[in-house]
């Protein structure tokens, strides 16, 4: 009873359930799969907002929902920490600047640490994500820190993918269009009032063309490169209208990917759920004394046991 009236607040909008219900999935706690079960997500759609550090991923997603606050709209925000539950680091600055509307009526913004999910992202992400989509909001916006893997594992949950990067980045783009460049379905040059912005612009659409021409990929929407300055908004709204666009044409097969790629995800993370690293080392502290210990054989061992 006491699940039925907590998912039925969720439904309403009401923060203080979503909260509850978020923490209670976050730990795995008693009713969190029931929870997940019958709080069944809406068409609300996610933008993932990707990016290396420093390219002021936070200051842009703030003018982001104070532009869609501004516009009467519902916003929900998650922001994923890499760092340890227990080390905020230098992150929770960034977390900071987004805190004028942290008690702002219209929008809910919640941190997830990794928990040291290799790619930066982690299978709670996803099911934190789901019970957000049914709070009723008009939009949820997914923050990743840009580390390892965690950008391109965002195209796999985002309905919209945004890439952000500076001026500053040019010397990397070699590196970050071998894989990066390929995921990404909005590209953001923030401080583009900066010395060399159009240069980095022009350099990042030819990138965009020479890996479409490389991929063979050819569909209706071809990925849009926009200058920003977060600091005053500039860029905001044909950001947001450019989003828009992009998921209200999301097809079928999209679609039938992002929830594979969830699907994945989760089923990797149960299956996982009775391997503890502690646990697994003991074990091998223990094997290892013996002279025919073999590595393969004793993975082998733990997989098909």
């Amino acid at each position: 009873m006491e699940l039925d009236k907590l998912i039925a607040g969720i439904r309403s909008g009401d923060i203080k359930s979503l909260a509850r219900a978020i923490s209670l999935v976050e730990n795995d706690a008693e009713g969190a799969q029931e929870i997940l079960e019958q709080a069944t997500s809406n068409d609300t759609p996610v933008i993932g907002v990707t990016g290396p550090p420093g390219a002021g991923k936070s200051t842009l997603i703030n003018a982001m929902v104070q532009k869609l606050l501004d516009d009467g709209k519902r916003v929900g925000v998650l922001c994923i920490d890499p760092t340890s539950p227990f080390n905020y680091g230098s992150l929770l600055a960034d977390r900071l600047r987004m805190g004028d509307h942290f008690n702002q009526k219209g929008v809910f913004i919640r941190s997830l640490a990794t928990r040291g999910s290799l790619g930066g992202l982690s299978a709670k992400t996803i099911e934190i994500v789901d019970v957000m989509k049914t709070a009723g909001f008009d939009l949820v916006i997914v923050e990743t820190v840009g580390v390892g893997q965690s950008e391109v594992e965002i195209a796999g949950m985002a309905d919209t993918t945004i890439l952000v990067l500076v001026p500053e980045a040019g010397d990397e783009i070699q590196a970050i269009k071998s894989g990066i460049m390929e995921i990404g379905d909005l590209f953001v040059v923030n401080k583009s009032d900066r010395e060399g912005a159009d240069h980095f612009v022009k350099h990042i659409e030819t990138a965009i063309n020479q890996s479409s021409s490389a991929s063979g990929k050819s569909g209706a929407w071809h990925p849009k490169v926009i200058k920003a300055v977060a600091t005053n908004g500039t860029g905001v709204a044909e950001i947001l209208k450019s989003a828009k666009e992009h998921y209200s044409s999301t097809s079928n097969d999209k679609k039938a990917y992002l929830l594979a790629e969830k699907a994945f995800q989760l089923i990797q993370h149960r299956k996982m759920a009775d391997y503890d690293k502690s646990h697994l080392q003991s074990k091998l502290n223990e094997a290892l004394i013996r002279e025919d210990f073999n590595f393969y054989v004793f993975v082998s061992k733990l997989i098909n046991k």
